[in-house]
């Protein structure tokens, strides 16, 4: 007899359907596991060991095979644990094999017979409920496994009691969908004074979904306006909450199986690596640019990074995935992503400063600024100079029109997007490209002269022209017009730097 279980091996996003098969069958005692397991799955003959053990079961003498199939897939991770479990307990006759064979099981065993929560468990849900089929996984990740409607969810805490409830003897009840609870009001732009052409570029940033440079001397705000970008995005919608959770979920940060609410911020120390940043190392799982997925990836002090690790990110950026490529493994994720990004002009941050720039300007300033790359800064829509902050200027009161405010409009600028790309799969005008683009951001007479004149002066490529279109049918929607102005191109390219300076 072959008792079967099923569980799934993530590729990507993508829960791919794993059948485990476990066979009791005669000769030396020995436990086998096949099927091309990582070194996690190897080890899981001594957790099944250990809780069959503190159960009060034994492993019978007998040879034990177990099968993951089909074979050639790679299986990594430790949430093979129980799904062998349970294909040991039906061979054993401990279970029935017909009730269990409705299920997908993963979860990670300890010795002491708890089950302990595993990464990847609402991708894997919501497979299965696509597949008919009901879930058993962890109790600490049952709340995340109940946003898959209509299948039975089995959280369980220890593999007895999971054991007494498909005996009958202790009925465990379906866990609820749980969300992360409202955080604490974020950081008020009514806490920065002067600067309010990077406010109104962080403004427009927000709007459109648009990347974003921020350059100046140290201490001008560049960070503290880049912390002020969440409190002025509208809150995910639950198809995008979904979206960003399914990511989350196969990186093992949902914070107790919630599902997130807001949009994500991830603020990656630069000494991040390039599979830290857009994904991979061994079994390729998502980085930074993916993580940050429907939200903003803000990136500090940019020129520390390092170059092949910036240029790892005009792919995302073009495209709004990441794909990752391995000998064993191809995989693909979303990185719909906010590039805002801070710097110095140079490595001492004071070139404009004669007084105390250092003795090598301007020749450091060139050299630090050719860290990044021309078709990365061409990707960024709007480079805007922060000067530094006055000594009157702290002294002010604080500005009327602090970040609620901002909101408002912003907000309303996305319902004008919302409804103009209704059936597009777009979402905001960051991503608008081709004929449509061409269409919805079409300049008047004198906007289209403009623009045509600075292309040339500026020498923007392709991709700047359109990048100029779209910022400023983003201006036009906060604005409220049906059209974009000659007013409008002429606020987009003045964020549309010649080059980096000081």
């Amino acid at each position: 007899m072959v008792a079967r279980v099923w569980t799934v091996a993530f590729q990507g996003l993508e829960a791919r359907a794993v059948d485990v098969q476990v066979q009791l069958s005669g000769g030396l005692p020995h436990f086998t596991v096949v099927g091309l397991g990582d070194k996690a799955v190897a080890e899981s003959r001594e957790r099944v060991r250990g809780a069959f053990a503190a159960i009060g079961l034994a492993l019978p003498p007998k040879r034990i095979t177990v099968n993951l199939a089909p074979a050639d897939l790679p299986k990594e991770g430790s949430h093979y644990d129980l799904p062998i479990a349970l294909g040991l307990l039906v061979a054993l006759g401990a279970l029935p094999a017909d009730e269990i064979a409705g299920y997908t099981a993963l979860g990670e065993l300890g010795l002491d017979g708890g089950i302990a929560p595993v990464a990847g468990v609402l991708c894997a849900a919501l497979a299965a409920a696509e597949a008919g089929r009901g879930v058993i996984c962890p109790a600490a990740c049952g709340g995340e496994a109940a946003w898959a409607n209509g299948a039975d969810i089995v959280a369980a805490p220890d593999l007895l009691s999971l054991v007494n409830h498909f005996k009958g003897t202790q009925v465990l009840s379906r866990p609820e969908p749980r969300m992360t609870e409202a955080h604490a009001a974020h950081a008020d732009l009514r806490d920065i004074k002067g600067q309010e052409t990077a406010k109104r570029a962080l403004e427009i940033a927000a709007a459109g979904n648009h990347n974003l440079l921020f350059i100046g001397p140290p201490g001008a705000g560049k960070s503290m306006l880049a912390q002020r970008l969440p409190g002025l995005l509208p809150p995910l919608d639950p198809a995008e909450a979904l979206e960003v959770s399914m990511i989350a979920s196969l990186a093992g940060e949902l914070e107790g199986g919630r599902l997130i609410r807001q949009r994500p911020f991830r603020a990656p120390h630069h000494s991040a690596s390039m599979a830290a940043l857009v994904g991979g190392g061994q079994r390729a799982k998502p980085g930074e640019a993916s993580l940050a997925h429907l939200g903003v990836l803000f990136l500090d002090e940019l020129p520390e990074f390092q170059r092949p690790v910036l240029d790892s990110l005009r792919q995302p950026l073009e495209t709004g995935k990441v794909v990752v490529a391995r000998a064993n493994a191809h995989v693909a994720y979303p990185s719909r992503i906010q590039l805002v990004a801070a710097m110095n002009p140079c490595r001492c941050g004071h070139l404009a400063d004669a007084a105390q720039a250092c003795s090598r300007a301007p020749r450091c300033a060139a050299d630090y600024q050719a860290r990044i790359s021309g078709p990365l800064y061409d990707r960024i829509d709007l480079q805007v100079d922060v000067p530094a902050v006055a000594a009157s200027d702290l002294s002010l009161p604080p500005p009327a029109e602090g970040s609620t405010e901002v909101a408002a409009r912003v907000a309303a600028a996305r319902a004008l997007q919302t409804a103009r790309y209704a059936g597009t799969g777009l979402r905001t005008n960051a991503e608008a490209d081709g004929e449509l683009l061409e269409r919805i951001a079409a300049p008047d007479a004198t906007g289209r002269a403009l623009l045509t004149e600075a292309a040339g002066a500026l020498k923007l490529t392709a991709r700047g022209y359109h990048r100029v279109l779209r910022t400023a049918r983003t201006i036009a929607d906060l604005a409220g017009a049906q059209s974009v102005r000659r007013a409008d191109i002429a606020e987009a390219l003045s964020y549309r730097r010649l080059a980096l300076r000081g």
